[in-house]
């Protein structure tokens, strides 16, 4: 019985869509999922207020707002989602999210992050931290190394967002 029981499980299992393919909800890292997650991250009391207190929402070279760009890795070409950080009422504030709207960054201030979709999902999860996922890889990005080292704990809540903003994951973002 135990043996028969174990073999419908696993076909079962075989049956299912891929554990990162979530439906429902706005597609993840698109433009419209971008805004969601700018409001998700103002109700974050680590991202709007550790950012402050770190220096991180200042360095922005006079400009008024650093960006932060995701996308999903197998999604390359398909439009990112963007956020504006600003220093707005004494909190890291999340001013603007949607689609790229910022030309030229400037990675001296400036963050493009991407993953595979799989690890999107274990991050916004919380199965592991940005530590952990930079080292192995799972999660690449081009911005000032040594400021978002120095800012691991607000960087692992930002990861947190993902799993925050209900999202799709069975295709790309819609050019």
């Amino acid at each position: 019985m135990k043996l028969k029981l174990a073999g419908l499980l696993a076909a079962g299992c075989l049956l299912q869509a891929p554990a990162y393919a979530q439906q429902g909800g706005l597609n993840m890292m698109s433009g419209e999922w971008g805004k969601a997650a700018c409001a998700a991250w103002n109700t974050d009391p680590v991202l709007t207020g550790r950012l402050v207190e770190s220096g991180w929402v200042k360095n922005d070279k006079g400009r008024g707002f650093k960006v932060v760009q995701m996308y999903r890795t197998e999604c390359e070409q398909s439009p990112r989602a963007e956020l504006h950080i600003a220093l707005k009422d004494g909190k890291a504030q999340c001013v603007y999210g949607g689609p790229p709207k910022q030309g030229k960054l400037d990675f001296d201030m400036d963050y493009i992050m991407h993953a595979e979709t799989p690890r999107w999902v274990q991050m916004g999860a919380g199965e592991y931290g940005p530590m952990r996922a930079m080292m192995f890889g799972r999660l690449s990005f081009q911005g000032p190394m040594g400021e978002a080292m120095g800012n691991m704990g607000p960087f692992e809540n930002f990861l947190l967002l993902v799993g925050k903003v209900p999202s799709s994951t069975s295709s790309c973002p819609a050019r």
